[in-house]
């Protein structure tokens, strides 16, 4: 590995106990590189896949936030905390002796779908500057703030076994599980949190193909395995686009280009690549002209 030349997507599976960030500086040191970025957090208490961006692919970190996540995990009925989950303090207990499997599953048919989902107080979401944790943590007024979610499929993966049950959960970008948790126990009448969580995908990547965290800071070569995905291979959630030599030369110099066989609205991004497959840039198509027809402006150009 060259210090700095580094350019890739490295797919982590994060630990229980450490936050983003702690992964994040431990990949800087293993790469000996020192732009790494995360997309998308994991709170202290969760394990699983975390995609960090490397050197160049950290300009790609915008993108790859917003691809869907897939998560598996434990929910306590009977038990409320103030964080939604398993490490926060107990503010309410309720007896369940009359909650049924049954009765759960029947009250996260009203989770699927498209709504507005509320932060809970104990989160990283900020407001004048603050985070909504540390306004918690002190007993001040937490404003609430809606974000409109769109959860995919939830279900049930076990049998209700003392007041736990586990969940798959498939949801868009910005997703609170803990929040998801804490709604299921109102919804049911008796109460809940987050017990667990385990983050098994973002997007197309799984965490199968994940590098443990104690095995990287070990690894002689942390860019070979399954793990590593060199930066010209890097899937993103849109269209790509194949371009002919004269329009990359133009791409490179961040002029438009006519494309007679485009696919995708106005607006819609698009990744463009050469003949040799190599990423050069990201784009955005900025006029329809005709039916497959129509300008693409970059946006990002790599050289």
């Amino acid at each position: 590995m060259s210090q700095g030349k580094l350019a890739g997507l490295l797919l982590v599976d994060k630990p229980t106990g450490c936050t983003s960030h702690d992964v994040v500086q431990r990949a800087r040191r293993a790469l000996r590189e020192r732009r790494v970025g995360h997309c998308g957090t994991l709170d202290p208490g969760a394990t699983g896949l975390l995609l960090l961006t490397v050197g160049k692919a950290t300009r790609l970190t915008r993108f790859l936030i917003e691809a869907p996540k897939t998560y598996e995990g434990d929910v306590e009925f009977g038990v409320s905390t103030d964080t939604y989950d398993a490490l926060g303090k107990v503010v309410e207990q309720k007896p369940i002796d009359d909650l049924t499997a049954d009765r759960i599953v029947e009250a996260m048919t009203g989770f699927r779908g498209t709504y507005e989902q509320i932060a809970p107080a104990f989160s990283a979401k900020k407001v004048g500057g603050r985070k909504y944790y540390e306004l918690a943590r002190k007993g001040e007024e937490v404003p609430e703030a809606h974000k409109e979610i769109t959860v995919f499929s939830l279900e049930a993966t076990s049998d209700l076994d003392e007041g736990r049950i586990g969940i798959r959960l498939e949801c868009s970008s910005g997703t609170y599980v803990r929040s998801l948790a804490h709604d299921l126990g109102v919804e049911t009448g008796f109460g809940a949190h987050l017990a667990s969580l385990r983050r098994t995908r973002v997007g197309p990547f799984d965490v199968d193909d994940a590098v443990d965290l104690e095995r990287l800071s070990g690894l002689e070569d942390p860019t070979e395995g399954s793990w590593w995905i060199p930066f010209h291979q890097i899937r993103l959630p849109f269209e790509e686009l194949t371009v002919d030599g004269g329009q990359a030369e133009r791409i490179s110099h961040g002029q438009t280009i006519l494309v007679r066989e485009l696919e995708g609205e106005e607006g819609d991004w698009i990744k463009v690549v050469d003949a040799r497959r190599q990423f050069i840039a990201v784009g955005t198509v900025s006029e329809r002209i005709s039916s497959g027809v129509g300008i693409v402006q970059p946006r990002i150009v790599f050289s």
